[in-house]
């Protein structure tokens, strides 16, 4: 989901990594690397037993801490609220004279591309039709399940996931803008801490965001490729479950991303990310003016009052006293969805926080919650809307069809509309442009993360990582199925949910010294 204009604004950043902390992120890189390769052999040796390992692991968390993870989301939103309209509201992203370096449109609109991604390509369709029939509380088939099918969706991709984001972010934002530490996890807990443990464990945090980054960016990119393949299934009908077009379609995005990373030419990337950007909402704006135009503007605005209007009690609901099989529901698509948030954090913060210099909190935070979680509501509002509507008005058969092949989900439903072949290319290359243009960041954020913060890392560390990412995305990639891909995706992103909590008492702890020496600028 990350904006791929990333490298270039942190090219921008006037922050500075000395020589003689280098040290410290080699050894970051020479303790992260091996347990990604680790991983990445593991799953390509023998893919079902990484996948039997990564649900072992998520299962037992979600069964025992489902609870504790559904309130630290919640007391993310909260947090953040609170921080936007409390006394630090008005408090700068950098000195009391700062002013943004982006116009508020400029600004926006990068937020709002932030939350784009192949994600939102791969799910719009065909997470509310299996909520549809899967999601617990209503008949399933019904209008009722169709209205909660919506629900649900937003809830797992609105305002809790970029309430996840904007702490993250934040953290780094202010410790960086105010106190001028490098982009790294650990730096807020080095800058606001002190004690023996501080060094251990900010080293600790550098490693587990590097971990939860690359596991939760190889996710994306399994995750795209079987849709690609899926995709060329449809159009060209190459083999559905042929290995030799997986691995073809790995090699050319692991060629694609490493000819960037190597040339550090990403002008062409930035080109092609806008057009990408424009062509997915020109394709989504399609969708509404040829499917039931009417029928699906009310569901926006349904879907938008609906969701508002269960916010609370949606985010309090770990459903105690029903079944296995909701419990079972409940952890494998919420919890894991809020755990994914968290795997992503470190990644997409760095850009959010790069891009906010001279925002207060309170600008910072409404931003970042509002304008993509308006935007999450309009695109599944229509996409899911108009296959939930062809399921109960139309021809029917996408819900079997997705419980057959989840891949298959997006060109399935383009099948119903006009134009469909063309509509299917068209979403094939924004799939493979978003899955490199993601991965071409990651590249480089890890590349950073691994050099100290180096704003310009070598070239041969961004190699070193683009292949890395390749293989952890093979070893999902041949795990073969969405739940086994998602499993091992968060499992990095459960022990840095507790660097993220020493962040945030960091972030306090900063905001409540430098107010009391300062005062509210």
């Amino acid at each position: 989901m990350l904006f791929p204009h990333i490298k270039k604004a942190l090219s921008m950043s006037a922050n500075k990594t000395p020589p003689e902390t280098m040290a410290w992120g080699e050894g970051v890189f020479l303790v992260s690397l091996p347990i990604c390769i680790l991983v990445a052999l593991l799953g390509i040796i023998d893919p079902d037993g990484l996948a039997r390992i990564a649900g072992a692991i998520t299962d037992a968390t979600f069964r025992a801490l489902d609870w504790f993870y559904l309130s630290i989301i919640v007391g993310f939103l909260v947090l953040s609220l609170w921080l936007a309209f409390g006394k630090y509201g008005r408090l700068k992203l950098g000195g009391p004279d700062t002013e943004p370096e982006f116009a508020y449109p400029s600004w926006l609109a990068m937020l709002f591309a932030a939350g784009m991604g192949a994600g939102l390509l791969y799910w719009g369709v065909a997470e509310p039709v299996l909520h549809f029939t899967q999601a617990p509380g209503h008949v399933p088939g019904s209008p009722a399940a169709a209205r909660h099918a919506m629900v649900m969706t937003i809830f797992h991709w609105g305002i809790h996931a970029w309430a996840v984001y904007s702490i993250a972010a934040l953290v780094l934002a202010y410790f960086g803008f105010r106190r001028q530490t490098p982009y790294l996890p650990g730096a807020p807990l080095r800058s606001a801490f002190t004690g023996w443990w501080v060094k251990p464990v900010g080293l600790l945090a550098d490693i587990l965001a590097i971990v939860a980054v690359a596991l939760g960016v190889a996710g994306a990119v399994a995750m795209g490729i079987l849709q690609l393949q899926s995709g060329l299934h449809v159009v060209i009908g190459t083999p559905s479950n042929s290995t030799m077009v997986l691995v073809v379609l790995l090699a050319l995005v692991v060629a694609s991303y490493m000819t960037s990373a190597a040339t550090s030419v990403d002008k062409g990337i930035r080109i092609l990310s806008n057009l990408n950007m424009g062509m997915a909402i020109v394709l989504m704006l399609f969708v509404l003016l040829v499917g039931p135009t009417g029928a699906l503007l009310r569901n926006v605005l349904t879907a938008f009052g609906d969701y508002t209007s269960q916010l609370a009690s949606l985010s309090f609901q770990l459903y105690p006293y029903q079944d296995e099989a909701v419990s079972t529901w409940f952890r494998g698509w919420t919890v894991t969805y809020f755990i994914w948030w968290i795997s992503w954090a470190p990644f997409v913060g760095v850009f959010i926080a790069r891009i906010s210099r001279g925002r207060t909190i309170r600008e910072f935070v409404m931003g970042v919650l509002v304008v993509p979680t308006l935007f999450t509501i309009l695109w599944f509002s229509i996409y899911g809307g108009l296959g939930l509507y062809e399921e109960l008005y139309g021809a029917g058969g996408l819900v079997a069809l997705v419980q057959q092949d989840i891949n298959i989900a997006l060109f399935a439903f383009f099948d119903r509309l006009p134009l469909s072949l063309f509509l299917s290319w068209v979403s094939l290359i924004l799939v493979f442009i978003f899955v490199v243009t993601s991965v071409d960041s990651a590249t480089f954020v890890l590349g950073m993360l691994t050099t100290q913060g180096a704003l310009n890392p070598p070239v041969r560390r961004k190699l070193t990582w683009g292949v890395t990412l390749g293989a952890l995305g093979a070893a999902m990639m041949f795990a073969g199925n969405p739940a086994a891909i998602k499993a091992v995706s968060v499992v990095g992103a459960i022990p840095f949910t507790f660097i993220l909590l020493l962040q945030i008492a960091a972030l306090l702890r900063a905001l409540a010294e430098d107010t009391a020496e300062k005062g509210i600028s």
